[in-house]
Order: C-alpha cells, then structure tokens, then sequence
C-alpha cells in the first residue's frame, strides 16, 4: 500500500493507535532535511579528492591520523550548527505518546536527541563524542596541539571520534538493544534509510518475522518498498506531523 504525505488510510492510523509498542528505524534522509550531508555527499571541496574508505577505516587513521581527525573535525562543526526538523521533533512526540517507543538509528548526529528523543539506539556511535583509540574510554575535552591528532591523557593513544568504521563491527549492546526492540515492536516505522547497509537492513524483516507492521517513510523507493506493509513516499519533516496530526484527529474522545 503507497499512501500520499497528506492522506493515511484508516487501517493504518488504527493499526498505530492499538500498538501497544512502535519503534522507529532512521536513515541518512532524515539529517539531509537539517540540511547535513549524508556520507558520501560530504565528500565536498577540500575532501572531494578523497574516497570514503580513506576516511572512514582503522587502516586509514593508522596511515593518515590527522588527516582523518580534520575530516571529522570538519564534520563535527557541521553538525554542532544543524537544528532538528519537523520530523526529528514529530519522533520525540511519538515517544511522548507511545509507551516503550524505542528509536533506533544509523545516524551519528545527535539531532534526534536534540528534538527532544530520550531512547534513542545509536547504531553507528555519535560523532559529537571522541573517544581513546587504544582504550575506547570517552574522553570530554583534549588539546589540540602539533601535527598529530590529540592524544588520550591517560595512554597517549590518539583520540578518535565515536563512530563505527567501515570494517568495525557494530557496538554489541546497540545492535542487541535494536534487534530486541524490532521484535517487541507491533509497528515499525522506517524512515529515510536506504535500506541497503547491513546489519541495519536485516531490522524490517526482523520485524515482520515477529508479526509487526513495517511502514516505510522515504522521498526515494528503496529494496525495502516492494515488501514493506504500507509506504508513504515524502520527506519525514512532512510525513510525520502529518501522521501525528491524524493519529490526534482520530483518538476517540
């Protein structure tokens, strides 16, 4: 079922309003609409020479560490001067509203804890956050000082940002807590992923295998359209009040 931003069919708004758990799955889509680069778009200007795996690997922070730590420096900036849209404040009212809500995202901008989200899953760590290199211990303030990256005051380890790199693994209490939330949940809503970065990817079906209702909130058609239970095609900031605004309309009393 494809249903516009401005129209939700009633099966659906029923189904959310007897859920007694909804979750939420949120992808590069949702950030774009604060205006922050996705992944490979902020491959821009002075960076634009370089290949995401350049960035973004231990192997690259091994043989390039400063040039790494600029990058998400750079990045860090960007994201400090984004506000949360319209769809990253309807989530939080979702939450307010909805028992057990659980967000779990693969974004690593802290906008949705800034629209006011409280459990929120951080699938590929935050990038606001540095942490030791050698130790993993987060690590508050640092002084930036010479050619290299800053070093850990307590091992003299580099300082590194808190994100998964390609070939790291996930953090194992983030997927565990995001693979349990998508099998309690009676409704998933999937929103502005592109549905095609594993393990994150493999949630819906989790999902569906568990009996739970998958909508997709996306601009773009994605591998997941075609088995998702309903698809609402637009931006999130536009779909989500929209859905909240009638979920409100339709509460009995």
């Amino acid at each position: 079922m494809t249903a516009s931003a401005a129209s939700f069919e009633p099966a659906l708004l029923a189904r959310l309003r007897a859920a007694r758990t909804v979750a939420a799955l949120t992808g590069a889509c949702i950030s774009a609409e604060s205006g922050i680069a996705t992944f490979r778009d902020a491959q821009q200007g002075l960076w634009a020479r370089f290949d995401p795996r350049e960035l973004a690997t231990p192997s690259a922070f091994a043989r390039h560490p400063r040039r790494v730590w600029d990058w998400y420096a750079w990045r860090r900036e960007q994201v400090s001067a984004a506000l949360p849209n319209p769809g990253h404040r309807a989530l939080a009212a979702l939450e307010r509203r909805s028992p057990g809500f659980v967000l779990v995202t693969q974004n690593v901008d802290g906008l949705h804890q800034k629209g006011g989200s409280r459990n929120v899953v951080e699938l590929h760590g935050n990038i606001t956050r540095v942490k030791c290199s050698r130790e993993g211990t987060l690590v508050e303030r640092w002084e930036e000082s010479g050619p290299d990256p800053p070093r850990c005051a307590r091992c003299g380890a580099f300082l590194r940002p808190d994100v998964v790199w390609f070939d790291e693994m996930l953090p194992e209490g983030a997927l565990a807590a995001a693979e349990d939330a998508v099998r309690r949940c009676h409704v998933l809503l999937v929103i502005g992923t592109s549905a095609e970065v594993y393990p994150a990817a493999g949630l819906p079906q989790a999902a569906q295998a568990s009996g739970a209702l998958v909508v997709e909130i996306n601009p773009n058609a994605t591998p997941l359209s075609s088995t998702a239970d309903c698809v609402l095609r637009g931006p999130a900031g536009i779909v989500l009040p929209a859905l909240l605004s009638a979920l409100d309309s339709a509460d009995p009393g």
